[in-house]
């Protein structure tokens, strides 16, 4: 088992802070959505939502992986995957247009994306 060394420390998976992160960017991404739907309907949302997810994932994946020591591409793409179980959680699993099956895509990669930032930002620091 383990002895709560700087290795194993830093190997840690930040569960709160990906659960947050996760949470923060659908969060935010359906705050944007709603309006646009509600204003102008349905067909924006098809450009909308791809580019939205890319967009608060990367924010929040970079986030969490400020606040770590390593793994920060898995922790961005873990952020990414919590926000698509939300979505796929509030619409029941439903058939969806292609361009959210998309979107859900571009969260993990905006994401990972996030996680690189926050990964060079540390090593540099």
């Amino acid at each position: 088992m383990g002895d709560g060394s700087a290795t194993e420390v830093s190997k840690k998976v930040h569960w709160i802070r990906i659960l947050i992160g996760g949470l923060l960017a659908e969060a935010l991404l359906i705050a944007i959505v709603i309006p646009i739907n509600m204003k102008f309907g349905q067909h924006p949302l098809l450009y909308v939502a791809p580019v939205g997810s890319l967009v608060t994932c990367f924010v929040f994946g970079w986030w969490v992986g400020r606040g770590v020591e390593s793994r920060f591409v898995l922790h961005g793409v873990l952020v990414g995957v919590v926000a698509m179980l939300i979505y796929i959680g509030l619409t029941r699993a439903q058939p969806e247009p292609l361009a959210y099956v998309i979107a859900h895509g571009l969260k993990l990669v905006g994401g990972a994306g996030g996680g690189v930032v926050a990964g060079r930002r540390k090593s540099t620091a």
